[in-house]
């Protein structure tokens, strides 16, 4: 009988060697006395290999002139040292995925897992529901999406010899991942990676329910490839499913992606029939409160987890914990009375539970404010671009009706800009941001839409034209740039009456944001900033 898992905290050092998962029941997984003494290896059935030499280092891959490698938020990071992390592996093979996953990843250019896929794999493989929490860009994805390949669908181990992945002998084949995001961008952005995955061959064993598109021919496409993951938008997913064409009773995995967002009012009815629907037997009857379910894994996802979701997730998982980049605690240690940072807080304690922070940035970036007047905005834009002779720009507005005039602008000073924003229609933003990506358009004046699900590597500046209403949406817009350890810069525009939000922001954040100005084509730090003592 391996040893219990400390219910208090969940840590690993050093390097490991991932060999073996041992599914007993989540209960038995996750609650334990402390009697029977501290996490060990045996836990997870793994065998240490504490490595006494130098740390190898990571071969770059070398690329023919010509050719370049696909860019994505699941890119090889840049080398981070993470000592502390749970599962600090050097290599996917050492998470104990199939070996025909980890070639299609290294054909991708995927040798080396982030902090939080390193975290996360592992404790899902277990079957344990979580929280998964990291800064935009760190990965989070693949996190999720290897432990379900695993186990799902035509890389999974048992097919890896021959097998099918399809249900045989006639019977229907039921969904058996159903991933949820609230934008159609994000959604279509997670079918791309897992076709990547699965390959040309394999791509029918996922199926994009998505807003927008043609329902019909979702439909269609449902019925005759007959997919093991779906992905979609909450209301595309409750009306198929309304309809009795999207079968998901047998579902085994629940993906919540972006789930802060998803919880908003505009999505409650049909996250409600989702939530109801998936891993319900359909043999149940409806109106017993304790209807039969299958053993469906609960995945929530978000770069930030304010007090909703630690209450979406106690309701809606089992025992879930909560996984973030160097560490793996129960979801129960975080306090349930309220949001994680409040005022009266004593932050004097370190063992304060409330002085860990709901919102994580992305480590390579560098934060500054500009002063100006609103009239000179798109002037000082211009300005800050040249100064960061930066390639790929995003910057945010917080009303769509400015974007216009904003990128009209920007084209009479000479800069290649366009907007995007909802009210666009499907070809106008698939156009758009494909331009985007292409480094056609240098600068994309956009909205809160962008904010969430926009991938593009090469970002390396993201301006806030006008200040995000809180630190939440500033994490998210920060997060377009800087994604897995590359270099990236955030400006916010400001006026003189706005500094003290930037203040605050600052404070909340735990991060400096020093005021700049922008003098012959060089960015000049005025005043320096030093982050606030009780979140040092």
């Amino acid at each position: 009988m391996p040893a219990l898992i400390s219910p208090r905290f969940l840590f690993f050092g050093g390097s490991l060697r991932f060999q073996k998962l041992t599914h007993f029941s989540r209960k038995t997984w996750f609650h334990s006395s402390v009697d029977k003494g501290p996490l060990t290896l045996a836990s997870f059935d793994i065998k240490s290999k504490i490595e006494t030499t130098e740390p190898r280092e990571t071969t770059k891959l070398k690329v023919p002139k010509g050719k370049k490698i696909i860019r994505s938020n699941v890119i090889k990071p840049k080398k981070v040292e993470n000592e502390a992390a749970p599962f600090a592996a050097q290599s996917f093979s050492e998470l104990g995925l199939p070996s025909t996953l980890i070639e299609r990843l290294e054909t991708e250019g995927f040798t080396t897992p982030t902090d939080v896929q390193s975290s996360a794999i592992p404790v899902i493989l277990n079957g344990q529901d979580v929280v998964i929490q990291s800064y935009t860009g760190s990965g989070k994805t693949l996190a999720y999406l290897l432990p379900i390949l695993t186990n799902v669908g035509p890389l999974k181990k048992d097919c890896s010899s021959g097998g099918s992945y399809r249900e045989s002998g006639g019977k229907r084949a039921e969904i058996e991942a159903l991933i949820v995001a609230p934008s159609r961008e994000l959604g279509m952005q997670i079918v791309r990676e897992v076709e990547k995955l699965l390959g040309p061959n394999d791509k029918r064993a996922v199926q994009q329910l998505v807003g927008g598109a043609n329902r019909s021919r979702q439909e269609e496409a449902l019925k005759k490839n007959k997919p093991v993951i779906v992905v979609g938008t909450p209301g595309r997913i409750a009306e198929i499913s309304a309809a009795g064409k999207l079968h998901t009773h047998d579902c085994r995995y629940l993906v919540l992606d972006e789930v802060d967002e998803l919880l908003s009012f505009n999505f409650r009815e049909h996250m409600h029939r989702i939530l109801e629907h998936v891993g319900r037997k359909s043999s149940a009857d409806p109106r017993n409160p304790v209807a039969k379910r299958v053993e469906r894994q609960t995945i929530l996802v978000s770069a930030t987890v304010p007090f909703a979701v630690t209450r979406a997730a106690r309701s809606w998982g089992n025992d879930p914990l909560l996984v973030q980049a160097k560490k793996v605690v129960p979801l129960e240690s975080i306090p349930q009375s309220g949001p994680v940072l409040s005022k009266k807080t004593d932050t004097s304690s370190p063992s304060n539970p409330q002085t860990q922070p709901t919102v994580e940035l992305p480590p390579s970036l560098k934060h500054y404010h500009c002063v100006t007047r609103v009239q000179h905005k798109v002037d000082t834009l211009r300005r800050c671009v040249h100064a960061l002779d930066a390639k790929s720009v995003i910057a945010f507005m917080n009303h769509t009706r400015q974007l216009k005039d904003a990128v009209f602008k920007l084209e009479a000073r000479g800069m290649v800009a366009a907007e995007l924003h909802g009210d666009l229609g499907k070809l106008a933003r698939s156009t758009t941001l494909k331009k985007f990506k292409k480094g056609e358009i240098r600068i994309l004046v956009t909205n809160e839409l962008s904010a969430r699900g926009l991938d593009v590597a090469e970002c390396d500046l993201v301006v806030n034209l006008d200040l995000p209403t809180d630190t939440i949406h500033y994490a998210h817009r920060a997060g377009r740039t800087g994604r897995l350890g590359r270099p990236g810069t955030v400006v916010s525009l400001c006026e003189e009456r706005e500094v003290f939000v930037v203040k605050k922001m600052q404070k909340q954040l735990g991060v400096p944001i020093p005021a700049c100005e922008f003098v012959e084509s060089k960015l000049v730090v005025t005043e320096e900033e030093k982050i606030p003592q009780q979140l040092e």
